[in-house]
């Protein structure tokens, strides 16, 4: 098979021109003319030509996807792995805050000093915490004068009061979260019930 294309009338250059030629050369056959030998194998190598230049794009277009599926697979891999990254990198600040916080109330100062120096650094610590989970969205569930939905919390007690309506969020005793407004943990809480 040679690459070098000789322009003859009767060499195609397009599959619509090979098959023209071939009905061309059907009709010379009905007539009596049969084609030549040159001429069919013209044909054949043109025809070669073609089928091998389509293996080629089948085999890129494979590999092709071979590697889109590959980088994919490699992707969800990752995104799997470093998902939390970001929030572990909110967190880290925290622990910090945590530490100075130990290391500072371990220091030669008196006791008053050292509880106000403890509670500041707290509030501190944990105001960075809340900041950190709102940005991973997680949000707080804190329902203290809301009505009992129990999609949101969990009774662990029922008391009787005057002073709120029945069932109503009397006390919480554990917050609870969301994550993207899904319930992670419900509140638990204390709900109003009507004297009886």
């Amino acid at each position: 098979m040679t690459n070098d294309k000789q322009s003859t009338p009767d060499a195609p250059t397009s599959e619509g021109d090979a098959e023209g030629v071939v009905e061309e050369k059907t009709a010379q056959d009905e007539q009596g003319e049969t084609p030549s030998h040159d001429e069919l194998t013209l044909l054949l190598e043109d025809a070669r030509s073609k089928a091998d230049e389509h293996w080629d794009q089948l085999l890129r277009v494979n590999a092709e996807l071979d590697n889109l599926r590959r980088r994919a697979r490699q992707d969800v891999e990752n995104a799997h792995k470093y998902a939390l990254e970001k929030f572990a990198q909110e967190l880290l600040p925290v622990k910090d805050s945590l530490e100075m916080g130990l290391a500072a109330a371990s220091g030669e100062v008196d006791a008053a000093e050292a509880l106000k120096q403890l509670r500041e650094g707290t509030e501190l610590t944990l105001k960075m915490l809340g900041t950190a989970m709102e940005k991973a969205g997680i949000k707080e569930i804190n329902p203290v004068g809301e009505a009992f939905d129990p999609e949101l919390h969990q009774a662990m007690s029922m008391q009787e009061s005057e002073e709120h309506a029945p069932n109503t969020v009397i006390a919480v005793m554990q917050k609870g979260y969301q994550l993207n407004d899904r319930l992670i943990r419900p509140a638990m809480v204390v709900v109003a019930k009507a004297k009886g």
